[in-house]
């Protein structure tokens, strides 16, 4: 840990370019919480994207700040991290977020960020700096969290089609047009609760870093917890439609009731990692259930070939995201 307290505009500058990552986060995953809802036409998007800020707001009341402890302080050492060394994890995590949401991408702003987080602190210390426990856990349910939405997103769709087997299509559209509603605003939960609290996570390793709280604290400044949740949910307003696009229309054709599905799989995937403390791609665990849901139907119903793109990118996030800190990481020791 820094003997002496970093100078305040530093942290400053730190902590609105964590914020600014956050907003992008919100940006970027957007998709994950609107898409199945606007492709199916059950909300206008400038509706969905104000559905689904709200939620995220209101996942501050429901979730412990167990996401946040992991990433704060069960990924690197004590005493490995500075300024430095979080500078280089945000530049490596914006700059993954920014090229995969202009191609349109659905990538995770999760592992873009621990991949920042793992490239910077390679460079400064090495890989012994890291904790195995954390980073393992992360990775793990880069296949856990796909794989559990896509169980969870196909068993929902076998379980309303068996249960309203005997209902017209048109009732069944009228009725799951409604509670899409309910899985639409639960999903977004999941997605502030997990994802607003690794920023929390990031500004709270600083702070502990740059001697501004201690060490031995339980829970960062409120301020930080209130900023962040904030911050996400003006991005997710904001809406990354480019990536609406492909997870909407892309890679299967929604209707309400597997727009429900999808985002009720997804939805309680994302509340149980949160409570493990487990830092999960929202993208990935939507895109499980999607497909989940799409291969109930037919296996052809699925674009395997825009899928496969999508697991490519999830593949190269981390080490691409950690190459790029690891270059900031050093152009930032001759800035400050």
């Amino acid at each position: 840990m820094q003997t002496a307290q970093a100078a305040l505009w530093v942290v400053f500058l730190l902590v609105a370019l964590a914020l600014a990552f956050d907003f992008m986060n919100g940006f970027h995953d957007a998709a994950n919480s609107i898409a199945t809802v606007v492709s199916t036409g059950v909300l206008k998007p400038s509706h969905a994207v104000l559905f689904a800020a709200f939620f995220n707001l209101v996942a501050i009341f429901i979730f412990h700040l167990s996401v946040a402890a992991t990433v704060g302080k069960g990924i690197v050492e004590p005493g490995v991290v500075d300024t430095h060394v979080v500078f280089g994890a945000l530049v490596g995590a914006v700059t993954w977020n920014f090229l995969t949401w202009y191609y349109g991408i659905p990538s995770s702003s999760s592992h873009a960020l621990i991949g920042g987080i793992v490239g910077a602190v390679i460079a400064k210390a090495g890989a012994g700096a890291l904790i195995a426990a954390g980073i393992w856990k992360t990775v793990l349910f880069i296949f856990v969290s796909p794989t559990l939405g896509f169980l969870l997103g196909s068993l929902m769709m076998v379980l309303v089609a068996n249960v309203f087997r005997r209902a017209t299509p048109s009732r069944v559209d009228s009725w799951f047009r409604r509670l899409q509603l309910v899985s639409a605003g639960a999903y977004s939960l999941g997605h502030g609760g997990n994802d607003a609290q690794k920023t929390i996570g990031i500004i709270w390793m600083l702070l502990i870093a740059t001697g501004y709280v201690a060490v031995g604290d339980k829970s960062p400044p409120t301020w930080v917890i209130i900023s962040c949740y904030f911050a996400i949910a003006a991005g997710t307003m904001f809406g990354g439609w480019r990536i609406v696009k492909t997870m909407g229309q892309k890679i299967t054709k929604l209707r309400p009731v597997g727009g429900f599905c999808a985002e009720t799989g997804g939805a309680i995937t994302l509340f149980l990692a949160t409570a493990l403390g487990i830092p999960v791609s929202t993208t990935h665990t939507i895109t499980g259930a999607i497909v989940g849901v799409g291969s109930t139907q037919r296996a052809s119903a699925v674009r395997w070939g825009v899928a496969g793109n999508i697991v490519w990118a999830w593949i190269f996030t981390i080490p691409a995201s950690a190459f790029v800190a690891a270059i900031a990481y050093w152009v930032s020791l001759q800035i400050f």
